[in-house]
């Protein structure tokens, strides 16, 4: 995954290929980023962000800028670190269950008044209002999930003593104080306030970085969090530069939370390790999908659509390599262009766009130059190719590419963006290679009509996540299941007991009884120690250890 960027205007080069993908219209009286961002509600989200500066974000959609937001300083960092711990320990001190009503009454009006973030969404993503939708629905679903397993997963548990019976050991789970977190552009409200309830419920506070040009999703979210229940103090956020909000960030929390790319999150890794504090890191992915003679090439077809152009390719466990068996590669390749070719290209703030703009002229570059790169080194243009300013200005239409070969960027970079290559294989074992063959490991796909094949050749692979017969969407969305990277893709894990228990820190409680663990009743040395060998025989006959 990149960092952030701003977005400006490009226009289409003269003599350029003109885009063949349909534009969606945008239906009448469809709402605008003026009725959406007004300065009404940029007051309501802001008025507790720490910041002692201006800075703006901005619409892919068209490049204008959407609202005045305070920048923090490194200063004002701590000010929000200050304000959070001085809340921590009365929120930590609320039962668990009490802590989870206010998930649960997240959930609710997250559904309620999803209208609301679906625009915010899409006005500073550019994504398509289905793909944004998949962002309500995943932080609706973390939210009831840990609302409802939460004092499940935090509860004391019992574990045998040294001395069964006589020695009661239980195992508790305290909060680590203060979370800090640091979210990405492109998946502002999921990857930003769905990585922090688990956090939450947990017992910590948060002090939350998302990127200033999707910070009014999160800002939104937190306003909304509050209205559940939660303690303002509890959740901070602040705004600003990478480079300079980031560390202040790192320095400062007792455990870190990163999404985005592999080189910032081994800068984030290495701060955290200066301070001895745990951290978690989803990073970059080159994912892989692989389609074996046996699969249902009509169905694999459409699931690459979604698996590779959903959120415009932005998504870290998208699809970016296509591994096609020989025998259908034909067949696959004619039925996923027909599709991808028909995909319609909108703006609006309505349903009916398969997909939107990219995020920023950083990413848009770096598409360009994979694609242009790549052709010009000799591989085939199937479908797209082309920017589509007449759209937007950071268009650019879902493209697919054939005789990719690896000195070609688009070989081994992560492009994120719309563009996918096809390769052909002979058998599994190849197929199985090819898609390990990157040193990224965080998603992957099989499709096929044999289960069992199919869950043999995920065993071989690689990848954090596996996918039969679909691209990404069942593992990421399986809440109760650990989700993260294998290799340079990262390390924890969102999601399921780990995502949850990785924001606290064991603590073991032992209580001896009876007897000490020591020579006692005029035993000496030697004969504590023949008695203990005698005892631990015993336990071993009567297994009691």
């Amino acid at each position: 995954m990149t960092d952030s960027q701003a977005s400006t205007n490009t226009s289409a080069a003269p003599g350029a290929r003109v885009g063949t993908n349909p534009v969606a219209a945008a239906p009448a009286g469809a709402r605008t980023a003026a009725d959406v961002v007004t300065p009404e509600v940029v007051a309501q989200l802001t008025r507790d962000v720490v910041g002692s500066g201006r800075t703006a974000n901005h619409s892919p959609f068209t490049g204008e800028k959407l609202a005045d937001l305070p920048e923090s300083t490194p200063e004002d960092v701590e000010t929000a670190f200050d304000r959070a711990r001085a809340a921590q320990p009365v929120w930590a001190a609320i039962p668990v269950r009490a802590r989870a009503a206010v998930l649960l009454r997240f959930h609710d009006l997250v559904l309620q008044r999803q209208s609301e973030v679906l625009d915010l969404i899409q006005l500073e993503t550019g994504k398509a209002r289905l793909h944004a939708h998949e962002e309500v629905q995943a932080v609706a679903v973390a939210a009831r999930h840990y609302g409802r397993k939460a004092a499940s997963y935090l509860k004391p548990k019992r574990h045998t003593g040294v001395v069964p019976t006589l020695t009661k050991v239980t195992e508790l789970r305290q909060p680590r104080g203060v979370i800090g977190q640091i979210a990405p552009w492109n998946y502002p409200l999921e990857l930003s306030v769905g990585d922090a309830l688990p956090a939450f419920v947990s017992g910590n506070a948060v002090v939350m970085k998302p990127d200033t040009e999707t910070a009014l999703t999160a800002l939104w979210a937190r306003d909304l969090l509050i209205e559940a229940g939660l303690p303002a103090e509890v959740f901070q956020i602040v705004l600003g530069e990478g480079p300079v909000v980031g560390p202040a960030v790192v320095s400062r929390a007792d455990y870190v939370s990163f999404t985005g790319s592999t080189r910032t999150g081994r800068e984030v890794a290495q701060g955290a390790a200066a301070r001895l504090v745990g951290v978690s890191l989803e990073l970059g992915g080159k994912n892989a999908m692989l389609v074996l003679e046996d699969a249902d090439v009509e169905k694999a077809a459409a699931g690459a659509v979604r698996a590779c152009f959903s959120s415009a390719g932005q998504l870290c466990i998208s699809i970016e390599r296509l591994y096609v068996h020989e025998s259908v590669a034909d067949a696959f390749v004619e039925r996923f262009a027909a599709r991808t070719k028909a995909m319609r290209l909108g703006n609006s703030l309505a349903y009916g766009a398969d997909m939107g703009s990219l995020v920023g002229e950083r990413q848009l570059e770096t598409v360009s130059r994979h694609v242009a790169e790549a052709v010009e080194k000799g591989a085939t243009l199937v479908a797209g190719g082309v920017a589509r300013p007449d759209i937007g200005p950071l268009f650019y239409e879902p493209t697919i590419l054939d005789g990719v070969e690896a000195p070609m960027a688009v070989c081994g970079e992560e492009t994120f963006g719309p563009v996918v290559s096809i390769y052909r294989f002979s058998d599994d074992d190849e197929a199985v290679s090819l898609a390990n063959a990157t040193p990224y490991g965080l998603n992957s796909s099989v499709w096929t009509k044999n289960s069992g094949r199919g869950h043999r050749v995920a065993a071989r692979l690689r990848t954090g996540t596996v996918n039969i017969n679909e691209g990404y969407a069942p593992a990421y969305g399986s809440v109760q299941s650990p989700m993260g990277g294998m290799k340079d893709s990262g390390l924890g894990r969102r999601h399921g007991s780990e995502g949850i228990l990785k924001y606290t820190e064991a603590q073991t409680v032992a209580q001896q009884r009876l007897i000490p663990l020591a020579p006692a009743f005029g035993m000496d040395d030697e004969k504590y120690a023949a008695f203990m060998s005698r005892s631990l025989k015993a336990m071993k006959a009567f297994r009691l250890r």
